[in-house]
Protein backbone atom coordinates (compact mmCIF):
# COMPACT_ATOMS: atom_id res chain seq x y z
CA UNK A 1 0.00 0.00 0.00
CA UNK A 2 1.03 3.53 -0.53
CA UNK A 3 2.25 4.72 2.84
CA UNK A 4 0.66 8.21 2.50
CA UNK A 5 -2.89 6.41 2.05
CA UNK A 6 -1.70 3.87 5.03
CA UNK A 7 -1.16 6.96 7.09
CA UNK A 8 -4.38 8.71 6.56
CA UNK A 9 -5.83 5.09 7.65
CA UNK A 10 -4.07 5.33 10.91
CA UNK A 11 -4.42 8.41 11.50
CA UNK A 12 -8.44 7.73 11.85
CA UNK A 13 -7.65 5.79 14.24
CA UNK A 14 -5.14 7.52 16.71
CA UNK A 15 -5.76 10.31 18.69
CA UNK A 16 -2.14 12.26 17.20
CA UNK A 17 -4.54 15.05 15.26
CA UNK A 18 -7.98 14.79 17.51
CA UNK A 19 -9.75 13.78 20.12
CA UNK A 20 -11.80 10.31 19.80
CA UNK A 21 -14.94 9.26 21.49
CA UNK A 22 -13.56 6.81 24.50
CA UNK A 23 -17.19 5.87 25.42
CA UNK A 24 -18.75 5.28 29.25
CA UNK A 25 -15.44 4.28 31.43
CA UNK A 26 -15.83 0.31 32.86
CA UNK A 27 -13.89 0.82 35.50
CA UNK A 28 -13.33 -2.81 36.42
CA UNK A 29 -11.67 -3.47 33.49
CA UNK A 30 -9.52 -0.15 33.18
CA UNK A 31 -8.16 -1.12 36.95
CA UNK A 32 -7.60 -4.60 35.68
CA UNK A 33 -5.57 -3.35 32.47
CA UNK A 34 -3.34 -1.09 34.85
CA UNK A 35 -2.34 -4.03 36.67
CA UNK A 36 -1.75 -6.01 34.14
CA UNK A 37 0.31 -3.30 32.12
CA UNK A 38 2.80 -2.99 34.67
CA UNK A 39 4.22 -6.38 33.40
CA UNK A 40 6.55 -6.56 30.10
CA UNK A 41 4.23 -9.07 28.79
CA UNK A 42 1.94 -9.36 25.88
CA UNK A 43 -1.71 -8.47 26.83
CA UNK A 44 -4.35 -10.39 25.18
CA UNK A 45 -7.87 -9.29 25.12
CA UNK A 46 -10.19 -11.48 24.26
CA UNK A 47 -14.25 -11.58 24.27
CA UNK A 48 -17.72 -11.78 21.57
CA UNK A 49 -17.82 -9.32 18.97
CA UNK A 50 -19.62 -5.90 19.91
CA UNK A 51 -18.96 -6.09 23.71
CA UNK A 52 -16.79 -3.24 23.30
CA UNK A 53 -13.32 -4.32 23.41
CA UNK A 54 -12.64 -1.41 20.74
CA UNK A 55 -13.73 1.53 22.64
CA UNK A 56 -12.26 -0.41 26.29
CA UNK A 57 -8.60 -0.55 24.31
CA UNK A 58 -9.35 3.20 23.63
CA UNK A 59 -9.74 4.22 27.12
CA UNK A 60 -6.70 2.36 27.76
CA UNK A 61 -4.80 4.68 25.55
CA UNK A 62 -6.48 7.43 27.35
CA UNK A 63 -5.42 6.12 30.39
CA UNK A 64 -1.33 5.91 29.10
CA UNK A 65 -2.60 9.55 27.37
CA UNK A 66 -3.25 10.31 31.32
CA UNK A 67 -0.12 8.88 32.62
CA UNK A 68 1.88 10.70 30.59
CA UNK A 69 2.59 9.22 27.28
CA UNK A 70 2.53 10.94 24.65
CA UNK A 71 -0.33 10.19 21.84
CA UNK A 72 2.65 9.86 19.32
CA UNK A 73 3.85 6.49 21.08
CA UNK A 74 0.66 4.96 20.89
CA UNK A 75 -0.18 3.05 17.86
CA UNK A 76 -3.70 2.18 17.54
CA UNK A 77 -4.49 -0.40 14.13
CA UNK A 78 -8.01 -1.83 13.41
CA UNK A 79 -7.54 -4.84 11.48
CA UNK A 80 -11.20 -4.76 10.26
CA UNK A 81 -10.93 -1.93 8.38
CA UNK A 82 -12.30 -2.74 4.74
CA UNK A 83 -9.67 0.21 3.63
CA UNK A 84 -6.21 -2.29 4.61
CA UNK A 85 -5.67 -4.02 0.95
CA UNK A 86 -3.99 -7.22 2.13
CA UNK A 87 -3.75 -8.99 5.81
CA UNK A 88 -0.23 -9.91 6.55
CA UNK A 89 2.83 -9.82 8.19
CA UNK A 90 4.13 -7.40 5.53
CA UNK A 91 1.41 -4.88 6.03
CA UNK A 92 2.18 -5.55 9.70
CA UNK A 93 6.13 -4.41 9.03
CA UNK A 94 4.45 -1.15 6.64
CA UNK A 95 1.88 0.11 9.20
CA UNK A 96 4.75 -0.20 11.72
CA UNK A 97 7.54 1.79 9.32
CA UNK A 98 5.31 4.26 8.13
CA UNK A 99 3.92 5.04 11.53
CA UNK A 100 7.53 5.57 12.46
CA UNK A 101 8.87 7.53 9.74
CA UNK A 102 5.59 9.75 9.98
CA UNK A 103 5.60 10.37 13.50
CA UNK A 104 9.24 9.62 14.73
CA UNK A 105 8.15 8.40 18.46
CA UNK A 106 10.98 9.06 21.20
CA UNK A 107 11.22 6.48 23.86
CA UNK A 108 8.50 3.07 24.33
CA UNK A 109 6.31 2.47 22.00
CA UNK A 110 2.93 0.90 22.49
CA UNK A 111 0.85 -1.11 19.90
CA UNK A 112 -2.85 -1.83 19.83
CA UNK A 113 -4.27 -4.11 17.39
CA UNK A 114 -7.67 -4.58 17.20
CA UNK A 115 -9.27 -8.08 15.84
CA UNK A 116 -5.80 -9.28 15.15
CA UNK A 117 -6.67 -12.69 14.40
CA UNK A 118 -7.56 -11.31 11.15
CA UNK A 119 -4.13 -11.03 9.73
CA UNK A 120 -2.18 -14.38 8.40
CA UNK A 121 0.97 -15.13 10.66
CA UNK A 122 0.24 -12.36 13.34
CA UNK A 123 1.83 -14.54 16.09
CA UNK A 124 5.25 -14.79 14.54
CA UNK A 125 4.66 -10.90 14.10
CA UNK A 126 3.45 -10.69 18.12
CA UNK A 127 6.30 -12.40 19.24
CA UNK A 128 9.25 -10.95 17.18
CA UNK A 129 8.49 -6.96 18.37
CA UNK A 130 8.04 -8.83 21.69
CA UNK A 131 11.42 -10.78 21.92
CA UNK A 132 13.29 -7.77 20.20
CA UNK A 133 11.35 -5.16 22.63
CA UNK A 134 10.89 -2.86 19.81
CA UNK A 135 7.20 -1.97 21.71
CA UNK A 136 4.61 -2.83 23.89
CA UNK A 137 1.69 -4.67 22.71
CA UNK A 138 -2.08 -5.07 23.36
CA UNK A 139 -3.80 -7.27 21.00
CA UNK A 140 -7.47 -7.98 21.05
CA UNK A 141 -9.45 -10.86 18.71
CA UNK A 142 -13.43 -12.61 19.19
CA UNK A 143 -12.19 -15.93 18.73
CA UNK A 144 -10.58 -17.46 21.76
CA UNK A 145 -8.91 -20.77 20.87
CA UNK A 146 -7.61 -19.15 17.79
CA UNK A 147 -5.58 -16.77 20.34
CA UNK A 148 -5.11 -19.00 23.46
CA UNK A 149 -3.58 -21.77 20.33
CA UNK A 150 -1.39 -19.40 18.93
CA UNK A 151 -0.22 -17.50 21.44
CA UNK A 152 -0.26 -20.54 23.75
CA UNK A 153 2.29 -21.93 21.18
CA UNK A 154 4.45 -19.34 20.56
CA UNK A 155 4.32 -16.97 23.49
CA UNK A 156 4.20 -19.66 26.77
CA UNK A 157 4.67 -17.07 29.25
CA UNK A 158 4.91 -14.14 27.67
CA UNK A 159 1.35 -12.99 27.56
CA UNK A 160 -1.47 -12.44 30.12
CA UNK A 161 -5.09 -12.68 28.96
CA UNK A 162 -8.09 -9.86 30.41
CA UNK A 163 -11.51 -11.41 28.98
CA UNK A 164 -14.39 -8.81 28.17
CA UNK A 165 -17.86 -9.50 28.42
CA UNK A 166 -21.05 -7.34 27.35
CA UNK A 167 -22.01 -5.34 30.23
CA UNK A 168 -22.80 -6.30 34.11
CA UNK A 169 -25.71 -5.22 35.58
CA UNK A 170 -23.54 -2.61 37.87
CA UNK A 171 -22.22 -1.00 34.13
CA UNK A 172 -25.83 -1.00 32.29
CA UNK A 173 -27.12 0.91 35.61
CA UNK A 174 -24.18 3.28 34.74
CA UNK A 175 -24.95 3.30 31.24
CA UNK A 176 -28.58 4.12 32.10
CA UNK A 177 -27.12 7.40 34.62
CA UNK A 178 -27.56 5.64 38.14
CA UNK A 179 -23.33 5.66 38.85
CA UNK A 180 -23.92 5.31 43.07
CA UNK A 181 -25.01 1.58 44.38
CA UNK A 182 -24.14 2.14 48.28
CA UNK A 183 -26.65 1.50 50.85
CA UNK A 184 -28.26 4.41 51.09
CA UNK A 185 -28.99 4.42 47.24
CA UNK A 186 -30.16 1.08 47.04
CA UNK A 187 -33.04 2.03 49.18
CA UNK A 188 -34.28 5.42 47.20
CA UNK A 189 -33.43 3.99 44.02
CA UNK A 190 -34.83 0.30 43.90
CA UNK A 191 -37.50 0.65 41.80
CA UNK A 192 -35.65 2.33 39.15
CA UNK A 193 -33.38 -0.48 39.85
CA UNK A 194 -35.75 -3.45 38.69
CA UNK A 195 -37.33 -1.60 35.98
CA UNK A 196 -33.79 -1.68 34.75
CA UNK A 197 -33.49 -5.21 35.75
CA UNK A 198 -36.42 -6.00 33.47
CA UNK A 199 -34.79 -4.37 30.47
CA UNK A 200 -31.61 -6.01 31.31
CA UNK A 201 -32.53 -9.53 31.24
CA UNK A 202 -34.83 -8.66 27.88
CA UNK A 203 -32.92 -6.65 25.65
CA UNK A 204 -29.38 -8.13 27.26
CA UNK A 205 -26.30 -6.10 28.00
CA UNK A 206 -24.36 -4.99 24.60
CA UNK A 207 -22.94 -1.81 24.83
CA UNK A 208 -24.85 -0.61 21.53
CA UNK A 209 -27.99 -2.25 22.37
CA UNK A 210 -28.36 -0.73 25.96
CA UNK A 211 -27.45 2.66 24.60
CA UNK A 212 -29.98 2.39 21.47
CA UNK A 213 -33.84 2.73 21.06
CA UNK A 214 -33.28 -0.20 17.59
CA UNK A 215 -32.45 -2.67 20.36
CA UNK A 216 -34.10 -5.88 18.18
CA UNK A 217 -32.59 -4.59 14.44
CA UNK A 218 -29.03 -3.98 16.30
CA UNK A 219 -29.33 -7.74 18.13
CA UNK A 220 -30.87 -8.77 14.84
CA UNK A 221 -27.63 -7.63 12.48
CA UNK A 222 -25.26 -8.93 15.84
CA UNK A 223 -26.62 -12.91 15.04
CA UNK A 224 -26.23 -12.15 11.33
CA UNK A 225 -22.59 -11.06 12.17
CA UNK A 226 -21.54 -13.65 14.24
CA UNK A 227 -23.03 -16.39 11.83
CA UNK A 228 -21.53 -14.73 8.64
CA UNK A 229 -18.24 -13.24 9.92
CA UNK A 230 -16.80 -15.15 13.10
CA UNK A 231 -18.94 -18.71 11.98
CA UNK A 232 -19.51 -19.13 7.99
CA UNK A 233 -16.55 -17.40 6.53
CA UNK A 234 -14.14 -18.20 9.44
CA UNK A 235 -14.50 -21.64 9.90
CA UNK A 236 -15.00 -22.50 6.36
CA UNK A 237 -18.40 -24.08 6.83
CA UNK A 238 -20.17 -24.83 3.91
CA UNK A 239 -23.56 -26.34 6.00
CA UNK A 240 -24.60 -22.90 6.88
CA UNK A 241 -28.03 -23.23 7.15
CA UNK A 242 -27.83 -26.45 9.41
CA UNK A 243 -25.30 -24.30 11.29
CA UNK A 244 -27.79 -21.63 11.64
CA UNK A 245 -30.29 -24.04 12.84
CA UNK A 246 -28.26 -25.32 15.48
CA UNK A 247 -27.21 -21.58 17.03
CA UNK A 248 -31.11 -21.26 17.21
CA UNK A 249 -31.56 -24.13 18.67
CA UNK A 250 -29.20 -23.38 21.48
CA UNK A 251 -30.46 -20.02 21.64
CA UNK A 252 -33.99 -21.50 22.27
CA UNK A 253 -32.23 -23.61 24.96
CA UNK A 254 -30.47 -21.80 26.84
CA UNK A 255 -30.62 -22.96 30.43
CA UNK A 256 -31.63 -26.45 29.22
CA UNK A 257 -29.58 -29.83 29.37
CA UNK A 258 -28.17 -31.23 26.17
CA UNK A 259 -25.78 -33.89 24.75
CA UNK A 260 -24.60 -33.92 20.64
CA UNK A 261 -26.53 -37.26 20.62
CA UNK A 262 -30.17 -35.75 21.50
CA UNK A 263 -29.30 -32.53 19.42
CA UNK A 264 -28.17 -34.84 16.49
CA UNK A 265 -31.55 -36.37 16.17
CA UNK A 266 -33.82 -32.88 16.97
CA UNK A 267 -31.76 -31.25 13.91
CA UNK A 268 -31.06 -34.66 11.52
CA UNK A 269 -27.27 -33.50 11.99
CA UNK A 270 -24.72 -35.86 13.25
CA UNK A 271 -23.51 -36.06 16.64
CA UNK A 272 -19.91 -35.42 15.45
CA UNK A 273 -21.09 -32.29 12.92
CA UNK A 274 -22.77 -31.17 16.16
CA UNK A 275 -19.81 -31.58 18.09
CA UNK A 276 -17.72 -29.67 16.26
CA UNK A 277 -19.88 -26.83 15.41
CA UNK A 278 -20.33 -26.35 18.91
CA UNK A 279 -17.11 -26.08 19.50
CA UNK A 280 -17.06 -23.08 17.02
CA UNK A 281 -19.55 -21.56 18.86
CA UNK A 282 -17.73 -21.44 22.70
CA UNK A 283 -14.66 -20.31 20.12
CA UNK A 284 -16.23 -16.93 19.25
CA UNK A 285 -18.00 -16.95 22.54
CA UNK A 286 -22.10 -17.32 21.22
CA UNK A 287 -22.45 -20.14 23.83
CA UNK A 288 -20.85 -21.98 26.72
CA UNK A 289 -21.19 -25.17 27.87
CA UNK A 290 -21.64 -26.06 31.60
CA UNK A 291 -20.23 -29.41 33.45
CA UNK A 292 -21.60 -31.70 35.77
CA UNK A 293 -20.02 -31.49 39.04
CA UNK A 294 -18.76 -34.71 39.70
CA UNK A 295 -15.17 -36.23 41.80
CA UNK A 296 -14.44 -38.64 38.95
CA UNK A 297 -13.33 -36.98 35.31
CA UNK A 298 -15.32 -39.49 33.17
CA UNK A 299 -18.53 -38.95 34.99
CA UNK A 300 -18.25 -35.19 33.90
CA UNK A 301 -17.68 -36.24 30.57
CA UNK A 302 -19.89 -37.89 29.80
CA UNK A 303 -22.79 -36.73 31.48
CA UNK A 304 -24.95 -33.92 29.77
CA UNK A 305 -23.94 -30.25 29.71
CA UNK A 306 -26.33 -27.44 30.40
CA UNK A 307 -25.87 -24.72 27.44
CA UNK A 308 -26.00 -20.88 28.26
CA UNK A 309 -25.96 -18.07 25.86
CA UNK A 310 -23.40 -14.50 26.13
CA UNK A 311 -26.54 -12.56 25.87
CA UNK A 312 -30.44 -12.68 27.01
CA UNK A 313 -31.12 -10.17 24.74
CA UNK A 314 -29.94 -12.80 21.81
CA UNK A 315 -32.21 -15.36 23.59
CA UNK A 316 -35.37 -13.24 23.29
CA UNK A 317 -34.59 -12.00 19.83
CA UNK A 318 -33.56 -15.24 18.30
CA UNK A 319 -35.25 -18.01 20.32
CA UNK A 320 -38.07 -17.41 22.98
CA UNK A 321 -40.20 -14.95 24.35
CA UNK A 322 -38.87 -12.97 27.45
CA UNK A 323 -42.27 -13.83 29.88
CA UNK A 324 -42.65 -17.59 28.92
CA UNK A 325 -38.70 -18.36 30.19
CA UNK A 326 -38.14 -16.05 32.43
CA UNK A 327 -36.79 -18.53 34.62
CA UNK A 328 -34.28 -20.04 32.09
CA UNK A 329 -33.35 -16.02 30.82
CA UNK A 330 -32.56 -15.42 34.59
CA UNK A 331 -30.54 -18.51 34.85
CA UNK A 332 -28.41 -17.29 32.32
CA UNK A 333 -27.76 -14.01 33.79
CA UNK A 334 -26.32 -15.53 36.75
CA UNK A 335 -23.94 -17.87 34.60
CA UNK A 336 -22.65 -14.83 32.64
CA UNK A 337 -22.04 -13.08 36.13
CA UNK A 338 -20.60 -15.99 37.43
CA UNK A 339 -18.13 -16.04 34.34
CA UNK A 340 -17.17 -12.50 35.17
CA UNK A 341 -15.85 -13.35 38.63
CA UNK A 342 -14.51 -16.16 36.86
CA UNK A 343 -12.20 -14.11 34.33
CA UNK A 344 -11.15 -12.13 37.56
CA UNK A 345 -10.05 -15.00 39.87
CA UNK A 346 -9.16 -17.80 37.35
CA UNK A 347 -8.65 -20.33 40.19
CA UNK A 348 -12.67 -20.30 40.21
CA UNK A 349 -14.18 -23.36 38.49
CA UNK A 350 -18.31 -23.30 37.65
CA UNK A 351 -20.33 -26.94 37.99
CA UNK A 352 -24.01 -28.12 38.23
CA UNK A 353 -24.89 -31.19 40.55
CA UNK A 354 -27.34 -33.22 39.70
CA UNK A 355 -27.76 -36.41 41.28
CA UNK A 356 -29.29 -39.58 39.62
CA UNK A 357 -33.08 -39.07 41.08
CA UNK A 358 -32.85 -35.93 38.69
CA UNK A 359 -32.32 -33.27 42.07
CA UNK A 360 -30.45 -30.81 40.17
CA UNK A 361 -28.51 -27.18 41.68
CA UNK A 362 -27.73 -24.57 39.29
CA UNK A 363 -24.39 -23.59 40.10
CA UNK A 364 -21.54 -25.03 42.22
CA UNK A 365 -18.49 -23.12 42.45
CA UNK A 366 -15.09 -24.62 43.37
CA UNK A 367 -12.25 -22.55 44.21
CA UNK A 368 -8.86 -24.33 44.22
CA UNK A 369 -9.79 -27.88 46.19
CA UNK A 370 -12.58 -26.80 47.98
CA UNK A 371 -16.41 -26.26 46.85
CA UNK A 372 -16.88 -22.56 48.23
CA UNK A 373 -20.58 -21.66 46.88
CA UNK A 374 -24.06 -23.32 45.93
CA UNK A 375 -26.66 -21.22 44.08
CA UNK A 376 -30.12 -22.20 43.31
CA UNK A 377 -31.91 -19.91 40.88
CA UNK A 378 -36.03 -19.69 41.64
CA UNK A 379 -37.50 -16.31 40.23
CA UNK A 380 -41.06 -17.35 41.97
CA UNK A 381 -40.83 -18.84 45.51
CA UNK A 382 -44.28 -17.72 46.34
CA UNK A 383 -45.34 -21.45 44.97
CA UNK A 384 -44.73 -23.97 48.02
CA UNK A 385 -44.69 -26.69 45.86
CA UNK A 386 -41.83 -24.88 44.13
CA UNK A 387 -40.03 -23.78 46.46
CA UNK A 388 -40.13 -27.00 48.55
CA UNK A 389 -38.87 -28.84 45.31
CA UNK A 390 -35.97 -26.37 45.05
CA UNK A 391 -35.07 -26.68 48.81
CA UNK A 392 -35.10 -30.49 48.78
CA UNK A 393 -32.49 -30.61 45.91
CA UNK A 394 -30.49 -27.90 47.43
CA UNK A 395 -30.45 -29.76 50.79
CA UNK A 396 -29.16 -32.91 49.28
CA UNK A 397 -26.52 -31.01 47.68
CA UNK A 398 -25.44 -29.74 50.87
CA UNK A 399 -25.49 -33.08 52.41
CA UNK A 400 -23.25 -34.70 49.51
CA UNK A 401 -21.16 -31.66 49.24
CA UNK A 402 -20.90 -31.13 53.13
CA UNK A 403 -22.17 -27.31 52.85
CA UNK A 404 -23.42 -25.91 55.28
CA UNK A 405 -24.80 -22.59 53.73
CA UNK A 406 -26.10 -22.25 49.75
CA UNK A 407 -27.48 -19.39 48.07
CA UNK A 408 -31.14 -19.56 46.36
CA UNK A 409 -31.47 -16.46 43.72
CA UNK A 410 -35.26 -15.06 43.40
CA UNK A 411 -37.02 -11.99 42.05
CA UNK A 412 -38.32 -10.38 45.13
CA UNK A 413 -37.79 -13.30 48.46
CA UNK A 414 -34.58 -11.17 50.91
CA UNK A 415 -34.45 -13.69 53.78
CA UNK A 416 -32.59 -16.40 55.65
CA UNK A 417 -33.97 -19.70 56.87
CA UNK A 418 -32.44 -22.64 58.41
CA UNK A 419 -33.51 -25.79 56.88
CA UNK A 420 -32.55 -29.18 58.46
CA UNK A 421 -29.67 -27.74 60.55
CA UNK A 422 -28.91 -25.88 57.06
CA UNK A 423 -28.25 -22.16 56.27
CA UNK A 424 -30.44 -21.19 53.04
CA UNK A 425 -30.09 -17.29 52.17
CA UNK A 426 -32.62 -16.11 49.71
CA UNK A 427 -31.41 -13.09 47.40
CA UNK A 428 -33.20 -10.74 44.96
CA UNK A 429 -31.16 -11.37 41.96
CA UNK A 430 -30.65 -7.60 41.84
CA UNK A 431 -28.84 -7.33 45.01
CA UNK A 432 -26.59 -10.18 43.94
CA UNK A 433 -25.60 -8.40 40.91
CA UNK A 434 -24.42 -5.48 42.75
CA UNK A 435 -22.76 -7.88 44.85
Amino acid sequence: MDKNELFSILNDWNFWRQDLDTGIVRITYIERFKYLSTSNQVITVTGPRRAGKSYLMRQMCSVLMNEGIKKENLLFVNFEDPRFTSLDTKLMDQIFSTYKEFLSPKGEITIFMDEVQEVEGWEKWVRMMHELKKAKLIISGSNAKLLSRELGTLLTGRHLDLSVFPLSFREFLEFNGITKTDKLDLVTLETDIKGLLRRYIEFGSFPEVVLSEQKKEILLSYFGDLVTKDLLRRFKVRKSEEMKSLTKYYLKNAGNLTTFSSTEKFLELTASTVEKFSSYFEDVYLVFFLKRFSFTVKEQEKSPRKVYAIDTGLCNTIGFRFSENIDKLVENIVFLELQRRQAQQPEIELYYWKDVHHREVDFVIKKGQKISELIQVCWNVSNPKTKDREIRSLIKAMDELKKEEATIITEEHNCVENVKGKKIAYVPLWRWLLG
